[in-house]
């Protein structure tokens, strides 16, 4: 007898008219996806030519969930949601997920400001922290990147705003900074005229602006050298290999040091005969032994 007024209530539930509304309905969020599929990619176009490219996905993102969600109300009211009910349920769900998710939340803010000053964008190679990779992506809560290795990092925007963010494309020319060491006996002004050399003959090399030759200091072992040349970023990290090569082989065909740090004891110029003590495991037993120095004519 149950059963059988559980099915005449659920006959009663599911009449003719309540179909008709859940079909309405459906129809309806149909619909609403297809306007929203299409609007949000006819303002992209619009939009491409004068945005940067985070600016025309997140707007293209924005009025497609905006359209939906229109939609999606006037689906829920075909089925017999009340509006004002459904506006409460909204603003009591949206303090308990406030509640529960404040990073998203200082996340998506983050986001917000990130577009406002647009320090990089989509397709940039930046370095956060250890991190350096090229954006594949600005979204609401992370940035995505693809590093060298080709592996997939995500980075949310709050740690984005908070940290040090370099971008590396942000200019046309990038300048490669070499430290370079050679011996104490080796002649300034030739090693200085091989390097120019090297760079005047490398085709990655740009003359203009002009390479930096700066005489550092004196090291523990060798004249520290910062040797700086400037090329265009797409060749940084070609030019970085090759250049350190063409040095490398210049070095050797001027017979140009690059030292090695080791240090040289001095006892004086004649040192005498001076007595070791060696202590053997068995305490007993001592032996004193004359050691010689490497002294001339010895």
């Amino acid at each position: 007898m149950d059963l059988l007024s559980y099915f005449s209530d659920l006959n009663n539930f599911i009449n003719k008219e309540s179909f008709v509304d859940v079909i309405q309905a459906l129809l309806i969020l149909l619909v609403g996806y297809v306007v929203a599929k299409i609007a949000s990619k006819s303002i992209g176009k619009l939009v491409k030519k004068h945005a940067s490219t985070h600016q025309h996905l997140l707007l293209q993102r924005a009025v497609f969930y905006l359209l939906f969600l229109i939609f999606a109300v006037a689906a829920l009211r075909e089925m017999g949601f009340e509006l004002s009910v459904l506006l409460g349920a909204a603003g009591i769900l949206s303090v308990a997920i406030g509640f529960a998710s404040q990073t998203s939340a200082s996340n998506l803010i983050s986001g917000l400001f990130l577009l406002g000053e647009r320090p990089f964008g989509v397709g940039d190679i930046i370095r956060v922290g250890n991190t350096t990779g090229e954006v594949l992506s600005i979204d609401l809560l992370a940035a995505k990147l693809r590093t060298f290795d080709n592996l997939y990092v995500r980075i949310p925007n709050e740690t984005m705003l908070k940290s040090e963010v370099t971008t590396l494309t942000r200019f046309p020319i990038r300048r490669l900074d070499l430290q370079i060491g050679v011996a104490y006996k080796e002649n300034i002004e030739k090693v200085r005229e091989v390097l120019f050399g090297v760079a005047e003959r490398n085709p990655l090399s740009l003359e203009e602006p002009k390479p930096l030759f700066i005489f550092q200091g004196f090291g523990e072992s060798a004249l520290n050298i910062q040797f700086s040349v400037w090329t265009k970023r797409e060749n940084f990290l070609d030019l970085k290999n090759s250049i350190q090569y063409e040095i490398k082989l210049a070095f050797d065909e001027h017979q140009i040091e690059i030292p090695f740090p080791h240090m040289t004891l001095y006892t004086g110029s004649v040192t005498e005969p001076f007595p070791i003590r060696l202590v053997p495991n068995n305490s007993e037993q001592q032996e004193t032994v004359d050691c010689v120095t490497g002294s001339p004519g010895e």
